[in-house]
């Protein structure tokens, strides 16, 4: 991207942290390049990515910025107007309502306004709200992702989603039922009645209960937070099964690819490792189910753009319901 003629509101850090070290900073208004789209965001969403990048933790966080952040303003996820399009752009135009993942192209959500190419954006859907765009992308297709391709799910499984109350949990149960799939949630308790109310059939609270110790066992487990050993989950898996890990330390994805081909050997049980990666394909199915009513993003609360900070204090304390939102219809100029 170029930089263009005019001033914007941007939140940037220089420094790996806390919340405290993001402030908020007039910059340049950026310019697209030719393939690139310049976007009003009128709403983003937090994702653990930006609490890892933030804090600079785990370290792989820190690769192409070792000392300090490779991006200054953080945010993928989001929601927008068109502003103006690059000469070699032909899928949007001037107006056009649009969102998606903007962490291939440069980040920078927590702003204004953004540049993204055109490949990572897909048209919003009719009568869904920016806010509720802006909560669809990582999320919904790391669930996709890891229930669909990695999982293979399907018909009469038994899934267990563990860490189920935030972002990619709420869209994955939610797939999960269109597949007619017998699903259980694990979480704190403050979120299990909402778990309920999304399609789980069951739900665990795990501060009393240890689902690798239950005796049920699973076609598929999807691990957001990625809290327990591999060796103690294999025991919840059936012959054949599958446990796909999103998220968690680097020691335990470690141990997750480094003792899978003997698991696969020894008790035909499958280990797999998600890798984040945007598609707008996925974002295209996600809009689909939107659209005819069969999904809904799960909003937990919404911040202002100058409260951003709070924002992401308030995701890493682990007890968001669904997704935490920056609203900035307001505020934009």
């Amino acid at each position: 991207m170029k930089q263009g003629v005019g001033k914007m509101r941007a939140l940037v850090y220089d420094t790996y942290g806390t919340p405290d070290v993001l402030r908020m900073e007039e910059v340049e208004i950026p310019q697209p390049l030719d393939h690139e789209v310049l976007i009003r965001v009128h709403a983003a969403s937090v994702n653990s990515w930006d609490w890892d990048l933030l804090r600079g933790k785990p370290f792989v966080t820190r690769l192409g910025g070792l000392r300090k952040p490779r991006y200054r303003t953080l945010g993928a996820d989001i929601a927008g107007r068109v502003v103006s399009v690059g000469a070699a752009v032909n899928k949007f135009r001037q107006g056009d309502e649009v969102f998606g993942d903007i962490s291939g192209c440069g980040w920078g959500g927590f702003a204004e306004y953004v540049c993204a190419n055109e490949e990572a954006l897909t048209q919003k859907p009719e009568g869904l709200s920016f806010e509720q765009a802006a909560a669809i992308p990582q999320a919904a297709v790391l669930a996709l992702q890891g229930l669909r391709d990695k999982g293979k799910l399907s018909k009469g499984y038994q899934v267990l989603i563990n860490g189920a109350g935030g972002g990619v949990g709420t869209f994955g149960i939610q797939y999960a039922k269109l597949l007619e799939v017998d699903v259980t949630g694990v979480d704190r308790a403050e979120k299990l009645e909402m778990l309920r109310s999304i399609g789980a059939d069951h739900v665990l609270d795990y501060t009393k209960e240890d689902f690798t110790n239950s005796g049920r066992r699973y076609d598929v487990i999807l691990d957001v937070v990625g809290n327990r050993s591999i060796f103690e989950i294999k025991k919840a898996l059936k012959s054949g099964g599958t446990y796909v890990m999103v998220g968690g330390s680097l020691p335990r994805i470690l141990q997750a690819l480094l003792v899978s081909p003997l698991i696969a050997w020894v008790e035909k049980k499958k280990v797999k490792v998600l890798v984040h990666k945007p598609n707008h394909n996925d974002q295209l199915v996600w809009k689909s189910f939107i659209e005819t009513g069969q999904v809904k993003p799960v909003i937990d609360r919404r911040f202002s753009l100058k409260d951003t900070a709070k924002a992401l204090e308030y995701f890493g304390e682990g007890r968001v319901v669904g997704k935490v939102v920056i609203n900035l219809e307001t505020q934009v100029h």
